[in-house]
């Protein structure tokens, strides 16, 4: 759908037109499951059904069909089934339609009813991953290293000694598998979910096992500077996240050559699209970021690169220059390649327990970093529809779409069925807590008491949702790092040899 983009303005609109819908409609298929398991429940545990609704708030379409009237909200944010004879839910559903008394059901009634959503999206989410588990997922080599790639300079990394090319064993005390990842065992999430005031790195260099590293969690160097009058300041706090825990290291990902800017000295040297480096003048490779740093460090002088081409390696020499066209405060050496955005993809063919269980093992943890008191994981941190609908929407612009949205779709629908487990009055789990506590008591929980909590409750959950759409709106809004302009592609040109004059003009 890129090509849409070639036809300008129109085009590029035409072309987030159709990405949006499309994440409405694959979000809303999430929301329809769940709600549907509440349906077929009620339908066969005999309770009246009076509404199915996608979205809350005042419809946008409605339409009644043998006696439930099927909408639309205007708030997207879930969806619900209206059923009077459950816990009164009218801050949310609205009043009941019917005048007639209707008839108790049975706490059990209600514990199946209730129950019935979750379960259809964790169906759903093993429907996904079975998909997966048959199609493939896309994963890039931090996903499946515990290599580090690159060591920031002066980070907390680098001043406790950790190198590229270490290799990582344990965060903690936890056994690592992967560099990223939405799961328990990856570098990134045992950085930032760490509790103490250093992180113990456990790593093997040179096949030998080092003593205990420990790395200060803190980074005092990168902590931005304070926000100059009180719009900054209320704007920051409304929209920003607090920071995460960070300690400088990225996981190893071999460079390989996206595109080779024409008469550029990479594309004297014979380099390729697709082309991975290896190794710099005999030194691996951990991080295109030490190419940048060793082109540098090196000054204009020839360098020996070996690369991947095709299964096999070569060598090629190539001599780093000033482009003839530059910005004119820029002074440093290039070699003229475009790194491709992800480096080499393989898929993956996890099977369908393993993503089912790491997406819950990743939210019970998440929870558990939630209510600890020394995480600096916080509910600021967390997303609602409109960071959900964000990653959908650059997950569906991936040359990968399809597998990329069905795995994401597995993680999400596993965290949407245990969220609605909790103890909480207008979740499921709160219908399932106070069906059991009619059970104990042998009569209805009811009376304004009752409708005082749900309505509490209500507004507290919209309140969240306020509250995590302003920071996914802000990571949208000031997302976008430094205001400083950096130097595009565009800034810079090479010129054929015949065309291009030494300082003093003469050609050469």
């Amino acid at each position: 759908m890129s090509w849409l983009s070639s036809l300008g303005p129109i085009g590029e609109a035409l072309r987030v037109v159709i990405l949006i819908f499309e994440v409405l409609l694959v979000f809303n298929l999430m929301i329809l499951v769940h709600e549907w398991g509440h349906f077929l429940a009620a339908r066969w545990r005999g309770l009246r059904v009076e509404a199915f609704y996608i979205w809350f708030g005042k419809p946008l379409w409605k339409k009644t069909i043998n006696g439930v009237e099927y909408g639309l909200g205007s708030i997207p944010a879930g969806g619900f089934v209206k059923l009077p004879q459950m816990a009164p839910m009218d801050a949310i559903e609205g009043e009941s339609s019917s005048q007639e008394p209707l008839p108790p059901i049975s706490p059990l009634d209600k514990i199946i009813v209730a129950f019935a959503g979750p379960l259809f999206s964790f169906l759903l989410a093993c429907a996904f991953a079975l998909l997966v588990s048959w199609l493939g997922k896309p994963q890039t080599e931090p996903f499946v290293t515990t290599t580090i790639g690159y060591v920031v300079k002066d980070s907390p990394a680098d001043k406790a000694g950790l190198k590229p090319g270490d290799k990582i064993l344990r965060i903690d005390g936890q056994e690592i598998r992967r560099f990223e990842g939405m799961t328990t065992d990856t570098v990134r999430w045992n950085i930032i979910s760490s509790e103490g005031r250093t992180i113990r790195f456990e790593v093997e260099r040179g096949g030998q096992k080092l003593p205990v590293i420990e790395v200060a969690a803190e980074w005092p160097e990168i902590q931005e500077a304070e926000a100059q009058g009180w719009i900054s300041t209320v704007t920051s706090a409304v929209f920003k996240r607090p920071p995460l825990r960070e300690v400088g290291i990225t996981g190893k990902e071999t460079p390989m050559v996206g595109a080779v800017q024409p008469h550029s000295p990479a594309a004297e040297a014979g380099l390729l699209s697709g082309d991975q480096l290896l190794k710099v003048d005999g030194q691996p490779i951990y991080h295109r970021q030490q190419i940048s740093e060793y082109i540098r460090s090196r000054n204009a002088q020839a360098l020996q690169l070996t690369l991947l081409r095709n299964g096999a390696e070569q060598t090629v020499t190539l001599t780093p220059r000033l482009p003839d066209k530059h910005p004119a405060d820029w002074s440093q050496p290039m070699v003229g390649i475009v790194w491709h955005a992800t480096g080499e993809r393989k898929l993956a063919y996890p099977g369908v327990w393993e993503q089912v269980s790491g997406a819950a093992k990743s939210l019970v943890s998440m929870i558990q970093k939630l209510v600890a008191s020394n995480s600096d994981i916080s509910p600021a941190h967390m997303s609602g529809p409109v960071g959900i609908g964000r990653v959908y929407y650059n997950l569906l612009q991936d040359p990968a779409a399809l597998l990329q949205v069905l795995w994401f779709s597995v993680v999400l629908n596993v965290n949407l069925a245990l969220m609605n487990l909790l103890p909480f009055p207008v979740l499921d789990g709160g219908h399932i807590v106070m069906a059991i506590g009619e059970a104990i008591r042998r009569r209805p929980l009811q009376g304004r008491f009752l409708e005082v909590v749900q309505t509490a409750c209500v507004l507290l959950l919209f309140g969240f949702i306020i509250f995590v759409t302003l920071k996914d709106t802000g990571d949208i809004l000031l997302g976008g790092g430094s205001a400083k302009k950096s130097s595009g592609a565009s800034d810079f040109e090479w010129l054929p040899k015949e065309q291009r004059s030494s300082a003093d003009g003469s050609p050469r």
